[in-house]
Parts: C-alpha cells; structure tokens; sequence
C-alpha cells in the first residue's frame, strides 16, 4: 500500500545567499511576469547600500515554489519597523498561483511581523488580501509602448513638451552612457542636487553602487552636460523588456537648457537600441510636480494600489512627504547647504525604503 502524499503547502524563510533557491525564485517570478523588485539581487542590492536586512517568504507544494513575497526589514529609529515589499521598489507584492497562495503569504507575512516586533507590512502592487488596508489615490504608475524610429519618438511627445525636447537639441548639450565611477559621481552630484531642492533627503551613494553591481548588464546612468559640468543625470534599469528610469534629476541649470526634457528623450533612443520595447516612467505622487512632468511628455497616469497591514494598537507608519507632519521640514531642507544635505541625507533616506 502507498503511504499517503503530503499536499501541504509549505511557507519558509529564504535564505537570500542560497544560490540555488535565489535562481528558483527568479524563474517563478519570471514565469509570472514579476518586477526587477521581485528579483532577490534588489532585495541583496537595498541591503548591502543601506543597511536594511533583504529576506523573503516562499510558499512550495511538493518542493514546487507557489507564492513568492520579496521583503525588506526596515529598522528605523525615526520611522519604526516595518516589513516592506519590496523596499526602494515601485512595486513588489505577493506572487502566487492562486488566492489561497497569496492568503497564506499575507497571513505568514502578519506572523513574520508579530514575532519580530514590527509594526506593519506594506505590499506595493499585486493583489490584495483579504481584512488588508489598501489605497489607490496616492501614487500612478507611467508606461508606454517605445516608437520604431528616433523620429516617430519625438513625434509620440505632444506639442508643447515635443517643442521643449527640440530646444534642448539646439543647446549644444553632452549625452553620456555609462557605468564607471565617474559616470557614478556625474550621477550623484546631479541628483543629490536635485533631491535637496525637493526637500528630500538623497539616498547613500552606496546604495546606488550596489544596485550598479547587483544589475551588472541591465543597468546604466545617462548624463547630460553643458560646457563639461553634468547638469542631468538618471541611473536606469532594464527589465523584461523595458527601460525603468529610476533615480534621475537635474541641477537648476538643467531647466533654463531643457537637460531634463533632452536627457528622457534621448534615454528613449538608447533603450531602443538595447532592444526595449517599453518605457516605463516609473511612480510620481498624484498630482505632484514630476506627475505633471510625466503626463506633459505623454504618459497616462495609471493609479497604482498599495496595500497594508498594520498590528493591533499600532500606528501606521507615516513616511509621505506631503503630509502636514512633514511639510515645515521639507521647506527648511529645502535651504540646506548642499554639503551639509549630503552629509545628513543618507542617515535618514536609508529609513525611507
């Protein structure tokens, strides 16, 4: 007689140094069209430049991987403790077969918190389980389809923005593409700029180091320059076939040379030519300033759901800059020195994942 099958499922803590179990979680999240911020080298990638641990649950059922949650350990003496999926990531939630699957993730993600003593869990993306808060009205999402030709790519831009890019042609501006360590400091002097005029204090150098080293062949910073001087500058990934714009900004004198318009435009070309099909714009704010941007180069907004859980007698976790809580600090980082900025900004952004 055949002793009985076990057709339990079956959650665990992953190991993110187990190579072999990391290779298993790529294909399950290939196979269901998960995000670069599934992939366990962004988790290893966040860890390694901030500090904040990288883990993750996997649901199998007879040794088949059925349910994936990519997780990021946020410790923060300002912000508390919470369970993020995924941290620095746009998206991130539960992966699995089915709505059973993504119940047992959410409710051994409730366990994972409570053990080890945080606050909440926050799911960027995917679906959400059941008694899990969730919203849809704070941030959207930007994509669209690339065009055939460099032509029909500035044609796709409307009117006005299109009429922006062309200036930007005329003002006999550098474009740079790259990964070394200048490219690197072009990049972090432009947008460590750019981040303390928003009020927001910049990410650890180190944490972009990482990310470049994690996507070795699907990474890479493109820079505009005036006369030498990097004046724009975005580090970008390339994933299932579209370019993600991540982390860019420009200084002050990006805007009167229209770097920034530029520097999109031609990241349009350059990810053609590395074989994308996508450009995607990645999350703004709902009606902020860069949502405004996005949707003037052409771009639908589309609202993105977040979900999260919060444990009893706790409070939420608050980290968005726009509200009241934040609004007088953001106005005196805003006049901060820019050496003093980023001597500053790294301690508190790594708490921001």
């Amino acid at each position: 007689m055949n002793a009985p099958v076990n057709m339990e499922r079956r959650v665990s803590l992953v190991d993110l140094s187990d190579a072999a179990m990391c290779a298993r979680i790529e294909g399950f999240a290939r196979e269901h069209s998960g995000s670069i911020f599934h992939q366990p080298a962004w988790l290893r990638a966040v860890h390694a430049g901030t500090g904040q641990r990288a883990c993750g649950l996997v649901a199998q059922q007879l040794g088949v991987i059925t349910g994936w949650l990519p997780l990021t350990e946020v410790r923060s003496l300002l912000f508390g403790k919470t369970l993020v999926s995924s941290g620095f990531g746009v998206g991130g939630g539960i992966l699995a077969d089915s709505a059973e699957v993504t119940e047992i993730l959410a409710r051994s993600a409730q366990d994972h918190a409570a053990r080890y003593g945080f606050s909440s869990v926050e799911l960027r993306g995917g679906a959400v389980p059941e008694g899990w808060r969730s919203w849809d009205d704070k941030h959207c999402g930007f994509e669209r389809e690339l065009a055939g030709d460099d032509e029909a790519e500035l044609l796709a831009i409307p009117r006005k923005a299109r009429a922006e890019v062309r200036k930007g042609i005329k003002n006999d501006l550098t474009v740079t593409t790259g990964r070394s360590g200048d490219d690197l400091a072009a990049h972090y002097s432009v947008y460590s700029e750019s981040v303390r005029n928003l009020g927001t204090p910049v990410f650890p150098k180190k944490l972009f180091t990482a990310m470049l080293e994690a996507f070795p062949d699907s990474s890479d910073i493109l820079t505009v320059s005036k006369d030498g001087t990097p004046i724009s500058s975005v580090l970008s990934f390339y994933h299932d076939g579209a370019v993600l714009p991540f982390w860019g900004g420009g200084s002050f004198a990006a805007r009167g040379a229209r770097a920034n318009e530029l520097m999109y435009y031609e990241l349009m070309l350059h990810a053609r030519k590395r074989g994308m099909t996508r450009f995607d714009f990645g999350r703004s704010k709902t009606g902020s300033g860069p949502f405004n941007f996005k949707k003037n180069l052409g771009f639908e907004p589309q609202p993105l759901t977040y979900a999260e859980w919060t444990a009893p007698g706790a409070e939420a976790r608050d980290i968005d800059p726009n509200s009241d809580a934040y609004s007088r600090k953001i106005d005196l980082w805003k006049r901060l020195p820019l050496p003093i900025a980023n001597a500053i900004g790294p301690f508190i952004a790594r708490d921001l994942a």
